[in-house]
C-alpha cells in the first residue's frame, strides 16, 4: 500500500478503536436501538452536508437507482444488524473484550471469500491462521464458557455474530457496490440503515428514551460523524483500491485502542485470557496474510 493508504488505514483503525468506549458510555443511559438510531442518523446528516458542499462526490441518479437494492442489503448487514449486536453486547461485556472479538472479522472474511470469489482459495497458511484465531477466541471466551450460558457469553457471541455480518458485507460490497464515489456509497448504506433501525425502534421500543447527559450526546455525535460517516467514506475508498482482505486487516488496531481506553477511562480489568486470546487472534490474522516467497524463475 502507498503511504497515503497507510495513513488513512491507521486513521480509521484508531477511530473505530475509540467506538467501543463511546458505545459503552452511551448504553449506560439509552437502549441499543436508540443509540444505533442516532448514530446512523448523524452519519447520514453529516454525509448530506458533505455531498451538498462537494459536487464532485455526487453521482447521477441513473447510476444510483439500479444499485439501491445493494445498499438496502448493506444497510441491514453492514450497519443495522452488527451495530445493534455490538451495542447490545456492551450492556453485558467490557468494551475491551468487545474490541478484541471484533478483530475476528478478517478470519470470517478468509473463510467466506472462497465461496464467492473464485480466485481466493483456501491455502495451508489460511487454515493455520484460522485454527490459531479460533483457539484465541476459545481462550478469550473460556471464563464465560466455564460458567455456562450466561449473559456474558451471549454478549460475546453477539460480537462474533456482528463480525460475521461485517465479513459478508465486505465481500458483498466489493462485488456489488463498485462504480459509485465512496461518499455516495457511504451515504446510501447509512440512509438505508437509518430507515431500518428507526423503523425497528418505533416497533420494538414501547417508550423511546432520549439522552439527557451531555456525555451521551458527545458519544452519539462522535460515533455518527467520525466513527461512521467519515470513517466509512475512507473505508469504501480503500476497499476498492486495496481489496477486502487488506482492508479487513484494519481490525488489528481497534483491540489495542479499545482495551487501553477501557482500562484508562472505564476502570476495566485486563485478564490473562484477554491478552492470550488477543495475541492468538492477531497472530492468526498475520498468518492468514503471509505472502509466500516467490520462487526464482529458471533461465
Amino acid at each position: 500500500m502507498k503511504t497515503k493508504d497507510w495513513i488513512l488505514f491507521s486513521f480509521i483503525g484508531l477511530i473505530w478503536g475509540t467506538s467501543f468506549l463511546w458505545i459503552k458510555i452511551a448504553v449506560q443511559e439509552i437502549t441499543p436501538f436508540v443509540l444505533v438510531g442516532f448514530r446512523t442518523l448523524f452519519a447520514t446528516l453529516g454525509l448530506v452536508v458533505y455531498l451538498l458542499v462537494d459536487h464532485k462526490a455526487r453521482a447521477p441518479w441513473k447510476d444510483v437507482a439500479p444499485r439501491l437494492p445493494v445498499f438496502i442489503v448493506l444497510g441491514l448487514v453492514n450497519i443495522a444488524i452488527p451495530w445493534l449486536l455490538i451495542s447490545w453486547a456492551e450492556t453485558h461485556i467490557e468494551s475491551g473484550v468487545a474490541s478484541i472479538l471484533n478483530a475476528t472479522m478478517p478470519l470470517f472474511t478468509i473463510l467466506i471469500a472462497p465461496l464467492v470469489i473464485s480466485d481466493d482459495k483456501i491455502t495451508l497458511p489460511k487454515l493455520a491462521g484460522l485454527a490459531t484465531g479460533f483457539i484465541g477466541v476459545v481462550i478469550l471466551l473460556s471464563p464465560s464458557l466455564s460458567k455456562g450460558w450466561t449473559s456474558d457469553l451471549l454478549g460475546q457471541a453477539a460480537v462474533l455474530g456482528a463480525t460475521f455480518c461485517y465479513a459478508i458485507a465486505t465481500i458483498y460490497a466489493r462485488k456489488k457496490a463498485h462504480g459509485l464515489p465512496p461518499q455516495v456509497q457511504s451515504f446510501l448504506q447509512f440512509l438505508m440503515g437509518t430507515l431500518i433501525v428507526w423503523s425497528l425502534t418505533f416497533v420494538i421500543e414501547k417508550q423511546i428514551t432520549l439522552p439527557n447527559l451531555p456525555i451521551t450526546w458527545v458519544a452519539l455525535l462522535w460515533l455518527g460523524l467520525l466513527g461512521s460517516g467519515l470513517a466509512y467514506v475512507i473505508y469504501f475508498d480503500l476497499l476498492h483500491r486495496i481489496g477486502p482482505t487488506r482492508i479487513s486487516m484494519v481490525t488489528y488496531i481497534p483491540p489495542l485502542v479499545g482495551v487501553l481506553l477501557g482500562i484508562i477511562f472505564l476502570g476495566e480489568a485486563f485478564h490473562w485470557q484477554a491478552l492470550a486470546g488477543a495475541l492468538l487472534i492477531l497472530s492468526g490474522i498475520s498468518i492468514v496474510n503471509l505472502k509466500p516467497k516467490e520462487k526464482p524463475q529458471s533461465a
